[in-house]
C-alpha cells in the first residue's frame, strides 16, 4: 500500500535522512520507521534508571542534620 506524504517538512526530512544515508525516500522513511519502533521497544522506563541512585542514596545512613537555610548559606559562603 503506498505511503502519500503531504507534509512538506516530513518530505524534507526523508529527503535529508535519504541523503545522508545514500538511500531512497522509501528506504530512509522505512529505516526511521524502523529505528524509532526499535527506541520504543527498548526504552527503560524512568523509575526504572533511577531505581539504583535511589538504592544508592538510600543506603547512605542520616547523619541527622537538617538540611535549613543556614546549612546552604555556609556552603555557598553566604555567612
Amino acid at each position: 500500500m503506498p505511503l502519500n506524504i503531504r507534509n512538506e517538512r516530513v518530505n524534507q526530512l526523508a529527503e535529508t535522512l535519504a541523503a545522508r544515508t545514500h538511500t531512497s525516500k522509501t528506504e530512509a522513511v522505512r529505516l526511521a520507521l524502523e529505528n524509532e519502533l526499535r527506541r520504543l521497544d527498548e526504552r527503560i522506563p524512568l523509575r526504572e534508571r533511577l531505581r539504583p541512585l535511589q538504592d544508592r542514596v538510600l543506603a547512605r545512613p542520616a547523619t541527622g542534620l537538617e538540611a535549613d537555610k543556614q546549612f546552604y548559606d555556609e556552603i555557598n559562603g553566604d555567612i
